[in-house]
């Protein structure tokens, strides 16, 4: 008898052998989710759809009408067929029941309709709604679809579902929006299927895709030839690199201690059932076809190599089944829906289609029928069916759910080394609705940055950045701030911290875009200015130990200047040796110097330099100029600049502008600590703002004043 038993073993078919893993796979996978519901709470996982209150229900979800029966029959019809023609192919996905127990047609359970809400109108819009506002529950079985499908009513109203249920709202909003969408019964890997984000990176994250740079168009320009290196160095500089490299390799193996242990294979890789969107060319200006993940709400390219199949598809008026080899995925897969080879259709439309041709139907078909007469399309006399509208009752979101899409007060996603969270608008009395951290390691221990977005402030705070290393905070304002703030970066809101402060410059009156001060500089950046100045440095002395403790007010407490220049741009109308390129004014040496613009064959910069007579008394009404305290380098021709009354005229000038600029110079520095004060104050007192479109916030005003 053992050895029968033997030579039994021996004989077992490898596909035997497949079905007994696989079955030995979900036997364990079935006692892990036993152990992971039982480890998390009950209202999450172990919600019982069995006792949901179903006596409310239209008479539409409880009955079928005599179009519903014959639409049922003549699917059963079409199973057969199909069944007969491909015995090997899955089970469809066609009528599975509703809530109240009735069989329905999938098409039929697609309730197109379009939401009075902006966002409502765009794929994005519906997507994140729906990703958001559900919960994601896993199919029972992961290798086969479920054997319900309840109404998108049903779905909303207790905010969970699986990937079917999230389709069907998602794509029903869609058609409603105008799209060509389509829902997917097809197969995808395990992450997706799981919503297992963890080794992906977070689309914030995302750079956009470079620009090429165009290339020169002066293809025939001289070729300078290289400096001369010598290959003995060359060689020798390759030696240490790869000496260095070698060391580095061994150090990082030798503090490696745990090794990172690559993902394993997934057993039920390619059967793995999921459903998804798909979104056709044609209508509302859609340039390609694309799928929407309804579970993330991402965009997802037909060649992603996370989709490994597709059953069929169908919306609201009819059902189509893929007849294409989907052995490589859905990359090569035509989406041309008249195409009869690759797409059978269940009722025929007397219509073209609403897919244009526009791709070649010349594909790998292992599946395809090529005998007509075995058509899908041939069991019936030429019939034409009109499909039944909808049993489902009409959608409705109200403002409150539009405006609060989250039923646990908050989402997180976590990708690799980073965690985003999300929040509804006046969920934080601080205005935070999104948080993006990102860590150093995947076990998210070590904090790098952190951003943070805003909505509803009144100050127009819309985004924070904080680098958790150098502890630096940016924050980030909407146009229309009482100071025309744009963006302010800071560790400290003490003043002469290190602030660097960015302005909306054009409703400013001096330009000015961006200012940097800390306790020794301060440097100014203006933007279309009249008389071309573009930056502004000051250099500071130490407060006076006495003063310091005299007062703290701006004028008694103020930094000596020791030093401003400034930078002008070239003025076209002015000749160069009269446009002055750098002008530094040191206050504490009394020292003027200008530097002028080149002229386009100069090569040197014509100077002038105002010097302090030594031994001399300064006065501020007394302007003495002689040829020992000024000093001059002119290229130039010009006569003008070698007469000594218009030096006179040229230093009395400077000297007025020099007051005014130290003037405007505590007039700045009065300015940066009005800003910190009143930042201060607003991160002190923050106040959100009520927008007169959200009904849901003003009726919990309205109730908060009863």
């Amino acid at each position: 008898m053992e050895a029968l038993e033997e030579t039994e073993e021996v004989e077992q078919t490898p596909e035997d052998v497949i079905s007994l893993n696989i079955s030995e796979f979900l036997d364990d996978l079935e006692k892990d989710e036993a152990e992971q519901d039982a480890s998390v709470a009950s209202d999450e996982l172990d919600f019982d759809w069995s006792s949901i209150d179903t006596s409310y229900l239209p008479s539409s979800y409880k009955t079928n009408s005599w179009q519903e029966k014959e639409l049922l029959q003549l699917a059963d019809h079409f199973f057969q067929q199909y069944t007969h023609l491909c015995p090997d192919r899955k089970p469809l996905f066609i009528h599975p029941v509703n809530e109240c127990g009735v069989q329905k047609f999938v098409s039929t359970t697609v309730r197109p309709t379009l939401l009075p809400y902006p966002d409502m109108y765009y794929w994005s819009g519906c997507a994140s709604f729906v990703c958001d506002y559900l919960i994601m529950e896993p199919l029972k079985c992961p290798i086969t679809p479920p054997s319900s499908l309840y109404s998108p009513t049903t779905i909303l109203k207790y905010q969970r579902g699986n990937c079917f249920d999230f389709t069907v709202l998602l794509c029903s909003l869609l058609i409603g929006a105008g799209y060509d969408a389509y829902c997917v019964h097809g197969y995808a890997t395990l992450e997706m299927c799981s919503l297992d984000q963890t080794q992906e990176l977070c689309p914030l994250l995302r750079k956009p895709p470079e620009v090429p740079e165009e290339e020169d168009p002066n293809k025939y320009r001289i070729k300078y030839p290289l400096e001369p290196q010598s290959k003995f160095e060359l060689q020798q500089k390759a030696r240490k690199e790869e000496e260095t490299e070698s060391d580095q390799e061994e150090e990082i193996e030798k503090e490696v201690v745990v090794e990172v242990e690559k993902p394993k294979r997934d057993p039920l890789h390619g059967l793995r059932v999921h459903a998804w969107v798909l979104v056709l060319p044609g209508k509302r200006k859609v340039p390609e076809t694309f799928f929407i993940n309804p579970f993330t709400g991402n965009h997802h390219s037909t060649t992603d190599e996370c989709f490994l199949g597709i059953e069929s598809i169908w919306n609201h008026r009819n059902y189509w089944v893929n007849m294409q080899d989907c052995r490589k995925g859905c990359k090569d897969l035509s989406f041309d829906l008249s195409d009869s080879f690759c797409w059978e259709i269940m009722f025929s439309e007397s219509k073209e289609s609403s897919q244009l041709p526009t791709e070649s139907s010349k594909k790998d078909t292992d599946y395809m029928v090529s005998d007509p007469s075995n058509s899908l399309e041939q069991w019936g006399p030429d019939m034409k069916f009109e499909m039944p509208l909808s049993w489902v009752a009409q959608i409705r979101v109200s403002c409150r759910e539009y405006e609060n899409p989250f039923s646990r007060g908050k989402k997180v996603i976590l990708y690799d080394k980073a965690k985003l969270e999300k929040w509804a608008a006046y969920a934080n009395g601080d205005g935070l609705v999104e948080r993006l951290t990102v860590y150093a390691d995947s076990d998210c221990t070590e904090e790098l940055e952190v951003k943070e977005w805003f909505k509803h402030r009144e100050d127009l705070l819309y985004m924070r950045e904080v680098n958790k290393q150098t502890q630096l905070i940016t924050d980030h304002f909407r146009p229309g701030h009482s100071l025309l703030l744009k963006a302010h970066s800071y560790t400290s809101l003490e003043p002469e911290t290190g602030h660097t402060v960015e302005f909306y410059h054009r409703a400013r009156v001096d330009g000015l875009w961006k200012r940097f001060e800390n306790a020794t500089e301060m440097t100014e950046h203006f933007v279309g200015r009249e008389d071309f100045l573009h930056t502004r440095h000051i250099e500071f002395g130490e407060r006076d130990g006495e003063m310091e403790k005299a007062g703290t007010t701006a004028d008694a407490n103020s930094r000596p200047i020791v030093q401003i220049k400034e930078y002008f741009h070239r003025n076209p109308e002015k000749p160069a040796d009269e446009d002055i390129e750098e002008r530094i004014f040191m206050v504490i040496d009394d020292v003027i110097q200008l530097t002028y613009h080149l002229e386009l064959h100069d090569t040197i910069a014509s100077k002038v330099v105002f010097c302090r007579v030594i031994g001399r008394e300064k006065r501020e009404d007394e302007i003495f100029l002689s040829r020992e305290n000024t000093v001059k380098y002119q290229p130039w021709s010009s006569e003008k600049h070698k007469n000594m009354l218009y030096l006179y005229d040229l230093l009395w000038k400077l000297r007025a502008e020099q007051k005014e600029l130290k003037q405007q110079v505590r007039d700045s520095e009065a300015e940066m600590l009005h800003i910190l004060m009143v930042r201060e104050d607003e991160e002190a007192n923050i106040k959100l703002s009520v927008s007169m479109y959200s009904t849901a916030k003003r009726g919990q005003q309205h109730e908060a004043m009863v």
